[in-house]
């Protein structure tokens, strides 16, 4: 579990992952060496994941997002890991979530427009086997957290 310190340093890398060493240590009031030691812990333990860089969709000429809830045609385990895993290939879909409820799976992704939007339900959705049923959200606005709703150990 991190401590106090490890959450900052986390914080930190949130807000802006191009933050050097120098700078994170210099921030968290520890020596370089230290910072660097924490940050190769966090790594190899698989708290921190990877950086990443914010990137505006439109810029690649993906102007419109939508959720897909998704109804799959089996439940078993298998079905949900290869399905999961083919979405993970797709270059349209941002986030995909295994959920409790009336739908199975919820898929956040991009297209040019809509008729792209319909190629990629068609092309690779409601064709898939293992998918019964797709309802269609197209989303207006959004905003969206970077920051990890961390809860810190009690003192």
């Amino acid at each position: 579990m991190p401590d106090r310190t490890d959450i900052l340093l986390l914080q930190l890398l949130e807000r802006d992952a191009s933050r050097t060493t120098k700078e994170l240590a210099a921030a968290v009031g520890l020596a370089m060496s230290s910072t660097h030691d924490r940050l190769k812990a966090l790594r190899s333990r698989g708290t921190l994941k990877g950086s990443h860089a914010e990137v505006d969709p439109k810029a690649f000429g993906a102007h419109v997002q939508a959720l897909l809830m998704i109804e799959l045609s089996r439940q078993r385990r298998e079905t949900v890991d290869g399905f999961l895993d083919d979405l993970g290939q797709m270059a349209c879909v941002r986030d995909a979530f295994h959920v409790t409820g009336r739908y199975d799976l919820i898929v956040h992704v991009f297209a040019r427009d809509m008729q792209d939007l319909k190629a990629v339900e068609l092309d690779h959705f409601t064709s898939h086997p293992a998918v019964a049923r797709v309802e269609t959200s197209i989303i207006f606005d959004s905003r969206r957290r970077f920051e990890t709703p961390y809860c810190l150990p009690a003192d």
